[in-house]
Parts: C-alpha cells; sequence; structure tokens
C-alpha cells in the first residue's frame, strides 16, 4: 500500500482494520461511526465485516457509506498540536460542571496514564485542587490541565473531549502518540 493511501479510509477496508491503523484517532474514528448508528464497532463479533458491508447490512445506504468514509478521512486530516494537551470547548464545559456540581469549582484537572490493559497503559482522569511540585501545566479553554512530567511526552498532542450518546458518555482521549490500542479501546500503548 503507498503512502497516501496507507492514511485514508476505504469502504473496503474492515472495521477492525480502521481502528487498528490509526489508533491514534480510534476513539474519535469509532465515535463517529457510532453516532451515525453502526452499533456494531466495538463489538468483537463484527469488526471483521468491511465499512461498506457492516453500514449496508444495517440499512445504510451507498451514499451513506460514501459520506461516512468522507467524515472518517476528515478526521484523519485533523491536525494535532504536538506542544501541548488540549480540552474541546465540550469537555471543558462539562468539568466545569462536574466541578460546581462536587464543589469543586477552580480545581484543574489531573491526566495521565498508568500501566495497566491488554495493550500496556490506561488514561487517568482526575480532579487536581492545585499542580503538585513534578507537573507540567497546561491551560486549555480555561482549565489547567495537571501532568505528572514523566508522562508528558506520551501524552503531547493528546485532546481530551467530551461525547454524550446512547451508547455510553465520557470523556474520550485522541493521542497521537499511541502506537497501538485494544479492541476495547481502553488501553493503548506507545
Amino acid at each position: 500500500m503507498s503512502q497516501d493511501t496507507a492514511q485514508k479510509v476505504y469502504k473496503e477496508m474492515t472495521i477492525e482494520d480502521i481502528l487498528s491503523r490509526f489508533p491514534h484517532k480510534s476513539q474519535k474514528l469509532a465515535q463517529e461511526m457510532t453516532n451515525t448508528g453502526l452499533h456494531c464497532v466495538g463489538c468483537g463479533a463484527a469488526v471483521w465485516e468491511t465499512l461498506e458491508a457492516g453500514m449496508l447490512s444495517h440499512d445504510f445506504s451507498p451514499e451513506d457509506v460514501d459520506a461516512m468514509v468522507e467524515r472518517l478521512n476528515a478526521i484523519l486530516a485533523q491536525e494535532s498540536d504536538l506542544s501541548t494537551i488540549t480540552l474541546t470547548k465540550r469537555a471543558a464545559d462539562k468539568y466545569r460542571h462536574i466541578l460546581k456540581e462536587d464543589g469543586k469549582e477552580g480545581w484543574g484537572l489531573r491526566f495521565g496514564d498508568k500501566a495497566a490493559g491488554c495493550s500496556g497503559f490506561e488514561y487517568v482522569l482526575d480532579y487536581s485542587e492545585a499542580a503538585n511540585g513534578d507537573d507540567q501545566i497546561f491551560l486549555s479553554e480555561g482549565v489547567e490541565i495537571h501532568v505528572n512530567k514523566a508522562d508528558v511526552s506520551r501524552l503531547l498532542g493528546s485532546e481530551i473531549d467530551y461525547v454524550d450518546g446512547l451508547n455510553g458518555a465520557g470523556f474520550k482521549i485522541s493521542n497521537p502518540n499511541v502506537k497501538g490500542s485494544c479492541g476495547c479501546g481502553k488501553s493503548q500503548s506507545y
């Protein structure tokens, strides 16, 4: 496969191939497919299907398949800022809402990873009243993000988003440093 085709999604690719070939964007790609109504994305029995076959078997039209391919390739084309860690506006708003509910307004967000899961590391998000001495501080959408300096090289360029849908809600992380991820989407390797 040429360099050009290696960086694109095609309708003939299996869902598993799409998610494993682009692990740094797998959260966003899976969310786009799920939001569209292709709910078999996380199903181990259906990842062998091509994107086209999966969509057509769920009563999508060929035009829907082409539109999905375009949206997935638009996600792949999005640039990451490799010098920082960011929150989307939606994630920042949700985090501030959670802080208010828990009486922790003004607190920062602790972001890191820990050795766990079948692929090596899992992300950790937590409250952070104040940065520690060994933290690097990032500011995004008015929220301080506290990251242990030992973790920064693995996490730089990450975007933290919040999704809310019928198939689950929560914070989702896209990290350009990820080289592989597990089928369940809960852990990654660098």
